[in-house]
């Protein structure tokens, strides 16, 4: 599969003098998410993955609790941007109706758009206790991840979310250049395959602001390892979540800053 890049003329400075040349950089494009044929969000995003992202995002917006409930999706490429057309079975359909608003997020922003305060910091669903891992764990979901990044390899300007298992190593990441619509992707590959997540955790490229953590919860894994730091509403979030957040993870340490329980020096098989 080509990689969704475009090789552009630039003109770098280096070594003090200016030279001609080019870099590969991500498309992005306008993907629109309509449902029953009502538009309802607007996201600028990486042009991959797209049967995952209209799944994942279906999920973490609550407008399905189950992929179950998508009866069609149809990908419209257009002049201007994609269109996922969903159709939506009953009762969701009817639920939808009286749910529906219009979001138009531009990248990075996974909220911008939402009509009302109470929704945009509504509490999370709390997660399954999960299982114990070490701090080799961390290490090593940390290292497999570069692996899979083949985009931001090329053009290191995407974000990446990923599920790591102790038993199955990187078990599926996704890039795009917006954390959030990685995060979406994540979670809709992994529902499409019929993975839970109470056996992994959730490796992040990103910054962990709160809609990385709620999108996590609906998700429900318990862990979220992230290479950045996250805000404060992120932090109470997971507090509220049961979630672990483990942030500014490195190859030689990280911080913990909720439910440390679930990080241990021995291996243990799961919470009690």
């Amino acid at each position: 599969m080509a990689l969704p890049t475009h090789r552009v003329a630039r003109t770098a400075w280096r070594a003090n003098n200016f030279a001609d040349g080019d870099r590969s950089i991500p498309e992005e494009t306008a993907i629109a998410f309509t449902y029953d044929g009502t538009s309802y969000a607007v996201m600028m995003a990486t042009p991959r993955d797209l049967e995952d992202f209209a799944c994942g995002f279906s999920l973490t917006e609550g407008i399905v609790s189950s992929i179950d409930e998508i009866e069609h999706l149809q990908i419209v490429e257009t002049e201007i941007g994609i269109e996922l057309r969903m159709w939506l079975a009953e009762p969701r359909r009817a639920a939808f109706g009286e749910r529906r608003r219009r979001l138009a997020g531009p990248t990075g922003c996974g909220l911008c758009g939402i009509e009302s305060l109470t929704e945009a910091v509504r509490p999370p669903p709390v997660v399954p206790d999960g299982q114990l891992f070490t701090p080799r764990d961390i290490v090593r979901a940390l290292e497999s991840l570069p692996r899979s990044q083949t985009i931001n390899r090329e053009t290191q300007a995407v974000h990446a979310a990923a599920f790591w298992e102790p038993a199955s190593g990187l078990v599926a990441s996704r890039e795009d250049v917006g954390r959030h619509n990685a995060l979406d992707k994540l979670g809709g590959a992994l529902a499409r395959d019929g993975i839970t997540g109470g056996a992994g955790m959730v490796l992040l490229t990103s910054r962990v602001s709160v809609e990385m953590v709620q999108k996590t919860a609906v998700i429900g894994v318990s862990v979220i390892v992230a290479i950045s730091a996250p805000t404060a509403l992120a932090v109470r979030t997971a507090e509220a979540a049961g979630i672990t957040l483990v942030a500014i993870a490195r190859g030689d340490g990280f911080e913990i800053f909720t439910h440390p329980r679930r990080i241990s020096k021995e291996r243990v098989a799961h919470v009690a």
